[in-house]
């Protein structure tokens, strides 16, 4: 059978047709393509229930993309009030990418949870900030000074802190000082201390971003973000990156 899936608003349309176990889903892409991707029956299923459920919203449809995988993989429509885009941020990210950016994670979760999408489509390398060749420093933590290590390294990139409030308060400290200009950061650490305020030192950079506002957050949540930001790229510039 074959099920339509929109938003409330129309924003997103989804054609869902299942097939035995599993199914095809066409989207329409917010960057004028459309996209297959292959999806199991009940991941079909559980982002019908999300559209019906989200209610309202002010999101466009490339953000609303991003915040429903946020939900799909936590199962917290919270999150709708606390993922934030910056302008531009989607644009940016895209473009990135579509550049073979260099990609640098704070934590082993989070590369290994993009890998497999980078790999499948646009390549980019992917370093982590705890394989970072560093000197022990009893000032910061071993993630902070490997993501301040590689930030140096390559200025211009595409930086996920999904888990270390530390990393992300070390690269908004670089940010600050000028030293580097990222293309996108992603910031999605949890925490009772000092998340909240790195978070919103990252809001008054300027630079384009990713964030989940206040105290959630997760590994988990950063590499929802990312894949979702993939996919949506490649809608957008994958011809053109398998033409080169």
């Amino acid at each position: 059978m074959k099920v339509n899936l929109s938003t409330s608003s129309s924003l997103v349309l989804v054609k869902a047709t299942f097939i035995s176990e599993g199914c095809e889903r066409a989207v329409l892409s917010p960057f004028g393509n459309i996209q297959v991707m292959e999806w199991h029956i009940t991941d079909a299923q559980s982002l019908g229930i999300i559209d019906h459920e989200i209610g309202d919203h002010v999101f466009s449809p490339a953000e609303y993309e991003i915040v429903r995988r946020v939900i799909y993989v936590t199962a917290d429509f919270e999150y709708k009030s606390l993922v934030r885009f910056s302008d531009q941020a989607l644009q940016a990210g895209a473009a990135a990418l579509a550049a073979r950016t260099t990609i640098v994670v704070d934590v082993p979760m989070v590369q290994v949870g993009i890998t497999p999408q980078i790999l499948a489509t646009f390549a980019n390398p992917v370093y982590c900030s705890m394989e970072a060749v560093t000197r022990p420093q009893r000032t910061k933590s071993r993630t902070a000074w490997g993501i301040q290590t590689l930030a140096r390294r390559y200025p211009e990139a595409l930086f996920i802190v999904g888990q270390e409030q530390t990393a992300l308060s070390a690269l908004v400290d670089l940010i600050e000082a000028e030293e580097i200009k990222p293309a996108l950061v992603i910031a999605t650490p949890s925490g009772f201390v000092g998340a909240d305020v790195s978070k919103s030192r990252l809001n008054d950079s300027m630079v384009p971003h990713i964030r989940i506002d206040g105290r959630k957050g997760s590994a988990v949540v950063g590499v929802a973000i990312m894949n979702g930001l993939v996919d949506l790229a490649w809608q957008a510039y994958g011809r053109e990156a398998n033409l080169n």
